[in-house]
Order: C-alpha cells, then sequence, then structure tokens
C-alpha cells in the first residue's frame, strides 16, 4: 500500500510539474507571438490615419478611418509600374534559380565527373561573397555587355547570386536519393531529362519549398542592385517605390505606412497561401539535411 501511495503522489507531481511548465510555454510563447503581431498591427492601423491624428496619438485606433493614403501613396509612389516589376522580378527569378539549381545538382550528385568537384566547388564557393563585394564589378560587367538599365541585366545577375544556395542545398539533399532508382530508371532506357523531371523534380518538393522561400524573401526585398543596375523609373521595383516615401514625404506619415502595408501586403499573402507547404517544407528540408 506504501509503495502504491508513493507512486500515485510520483505521477501527480510529475502531472503538476507537467502542467505548469506546459503553462509557462504557453505565456512565452503568447509573448513571442504578440511581440511578432503588433509591429505589423500598428504599421496598418497607423497607415490608417490621417498625419495629424498620427502625431496627436500614436498608439490609438483610428477614428475616423483615413482610406485615402493607400491610392494617394499607389499614385505618389508609381507603384503601378513598381508591383508588376517586382511581381515580375521575384516569380521569373525564383522558378529560373529551382530550375537551375536542381538540374545542376543533379549532374553533380548523380552524374560521375572529373570535371564534378571543382564546378561544385566553383559555385558553393559563391556563398562567401556578400552583395556589397560584387556590386561594382556587377556594374562594370553589365555597363561593359551593354545591360545596363533592361530587365535581362537585372534578372541575370539575380539568377545568379541565388544559385550558390540552392546547388548547396539542392546537392546535398540530392545525394540521399537512393542510386537504385536513377540505375533502374537507366536500365529501363530512360534519358537524363526525363530521370530529372520524372523522378528527381518531384522527390525534391521539401526542399524547393525551403529554397523558393529564401529566393522569393529576398528579390521581393531587394534594394541596392537594382538601384545600382537601372536608372530607369519604367524597370525598377517595389522596394526603390518605398523610398520615396523617405525624403520630401519623410513627415506624411500616414502615406509613407500605407506605402510600407503595400509593400508588405504581398509576403503575408504568399504566408498565408503556402504556410502548410513552408512548415512542410522546412521542416522535412531539415530532417532530410
Amino acid at each position: 500500500m506504501a509503495g502504491e501511495n508513493n507512486m500515485g503522489r510520483e505521477i501527480r507531481h510529475k502531472g503538476g510539474a507537467a502542467l505548469v511548465y506546459r503553462f509557462i510555454m504557453y505565456i512565452v510563447f503568447g509573448i513571442i507571438t504578440f511581440l511578432t503581431i503588433y509591429p505589423l498591427l500598428w504599421l496598418v492601423l497607423s497607415s490608417l490615419k490621417t498625419t495629424q491624428a498620427f502625431q496627436m496619438d500614436r498608439l490609438g485606433l483610428p477614428n475616423p478611418i483615413f482610406l485615402k493614403n493607400y491610392p494617394l501613396a499607389w499614385k505618389i509612389g508609381h507603384f503601378d509600374i513598381l508591383f508588376s516589376n517586382s511581381v515580375f522580378y521575384t516569380v521569373t527569378t525564383t522558378i529560373a534559380v529551382l530550375v537551375f539549381s536542381f538540374a545542376a545538382s543533379f549532374a553533380f550528385a548523380k552524374i560521375p565527373s572529373r570535371f564534378t568537384g571543382f564546378l561544385h566547388g566553383s559555385f558553393i564557393i559563391g556563398i562567401l561573397l556578400t552583395l556589397q563585394s560584387i556590386m561594382v564589378p556587377l556594374f562594370l560587367m553589365t555597363n561593359a555587355v551593354g545591360l545596363y538599365n533592361t530587365r535581362l541585366g537585372i534578372l541575370i545577375p539575380y539568377i545568379g547570386i541565388g544559385l550558390p544556395m540552392g546547388i548547396y542545398l539542392g546537392t546535398e539533399y540530392i545525394k540521399s536519393i537512393p542510386d537504385a532508382l536513377i540505375e533502374s530508371a537507366r536500365i529501363e532506357g530512360a534519358g537524363y531529362l526525363r530521370i530529372f523531371f520524372s523522378i528527381i523534380a518531384p522527390m525534391t518538393k521539401p526542399v524547393a519549398m525551403t529554397l523558393a522561400i529564401i529566393s522569393f524573401t529576398g528579390i521581393w526585398n531587394e534594394f541596392m542592385l537594382i538601384n545600382i543596375l537601372a536608372s530607369k523609373e519604367a524597370i525598377k521595383s517595389l522596394p526603390v517605390g518605398i523610398l520615396k516615401f523617405s525624403g520630401a514625404l519623410a513627415t506624411d506619415y500616414g502615406k509613407q505606412f500605407a506605402a510600407l502595408s503595400i509593400g508588405m501586403a504581398p509576403m503575408l499573402a504568399f504566408y498565408a497561401l503556402f504556410h502548410k507547404q513552408i512548415t512542410q517544407g522546412v521542416s522535412a528540408g531539415a530532417v532530410k539535411g
């Protein structure tokens, strides 16, 4: 009886400790969630105020709601052109990085060659290069070949900058795919191109989602490089338009916050639409790696 009582007390003690631990973790996660969401919510609410209303009450709710900041910010920033440019650069670069990275990764991981080590290392070393260290050479090279102020002159560096990380992630992931699958397909008469699209591409979806996140967020928010490679307003991207609100319009807080909200909205929509795939992709990529 004494032993049973001791065991019962031990179980209740462990159960109580587990409840306390869970309660503390909920509090910690709640604080982290609040600190993450509140700045975004504050930005959107502030964008619905006039500048005068914001200066009088910076933390209060908008009263009344002032929606004209958005069309005015859209017009002043020329967001109709810049927004479409950002979508074009982001989508095109992300697709190109995915296709080229995994095609090269497949070759490096599964097609033996005496040049594999050298070529693979040549790409991977690009991870160590910072954007600041290559901006001037990129500008000089782009200008020398006549691609300055062209969309192609912007896309090629964007894709090139994304390839090192893509090839690194893709090569390590594809190495874990059994060689027997490739050999069986070769015996059946499949070429490398068919093997890539029929076997490799479907199996690399988890790490492809991880790479898509990196590429999408990086290109959408990119600011420095496009300012160097282009001077025409018609081919610049959304972050350049948002910069306009930091000059003469720096104190026009309503329009400034509206411009920032417009730039932030696609990233939030991207996560809202693909949050399950993003979570699964990051988790599966991390476990697989």
